[in-house]
């Protein structure tokens, strides 16, 4: 009798939000500010610097204003893509930026093989159809690239899928790690935490996968 447990499938319902206003006019604002606090903005530029490289070249997908990337680094470039294009111009670690609404269109307008890295820095939540995203990603990175998602326990409630809404954190790691694995580009499959105290900052997780 074969015992394992089956992942359920996905469902419509999985992704819907609260807030059916289109996503290009409720982003339509530029929030010139961090979505974590300080604390959490550090232990995530540490993270940074713990799996990217001098001369990567990196994506930076559902950008803003700030990346995150540790000062030190030194990039060989950094393209970012958003919803807002004042948020993105604002941004001082960005080489290149494009607007462009994943939900709409998840295709992502770069050759195979084309980056070193990809970041998605507390956005995930808002993504409804996430495994078409990252097999997306995992089409443009290089093998071996590296995919770094982080989530913390803020967001745009509205905005959010159903099915994060109904997770805490330690079911959110296991759902970021689901995308990857059924976008099948991905191995090496983590998921980790690296709060930076969680009596008095933002909780802070990622996930980090390999493109095969």
């Amino acid at each position: 009798m074969n015992t394992e447990s089956k992942e359920p499938e996905f469902t419509t319902e999985h992704f819907a939000r609260v807030d059916q206003m289109p996503d290009e006019m409720f982003y339509s604002m530029p929030r010139l500010v961090t979505h974590i606090d300080e604390a959490a903005c550090a232990a995530l530029s540490a993270f940074y610097q713990s799996v990217l490289h001098n001369g990567d070249v990196i994506l930076d997908l559902m950008s803003s204003c700030v990346s995150h990337l540790p000062a030190s680094l030194q990039p060989g470039k950094v393209v970012g893509q958003g919803m807002n294009s004042i948020e993105l111009d604002a941004n001082p670690q960005l080489d290149e930026f494009f607007v462009q609404d994943l939900n709409k269109s998840p295709v992502l307008p770069f050759d195979d093989n084309a980056y070193d890295a990809c970041l998605i820095a507390v956005s995930v939540q808002y993504l409804v159809d996430p495994v078409a995203v990252f097999a997306e990603i995992g089409r443009v990175l290089k093998p071996g690239g590296v995919l770094t998602v982080s989530f913390s326990n803020r967001m745009f409630p509205t905005k959010a899928v159903a099915i994060w809404r109904a997770m805490d954190d330690a079911g959110h790691g296991r759902l970021a790690a689901t995308y990857l694995r059924r976008s099948e580009r991905f191995s090496d499959i983590e998921i980790g935490d690296i709060s930076p105290d969680p009596r008095r900052s933002d909780p802070l997780y990622v996930v980090t996968g390999r493109a095969v």
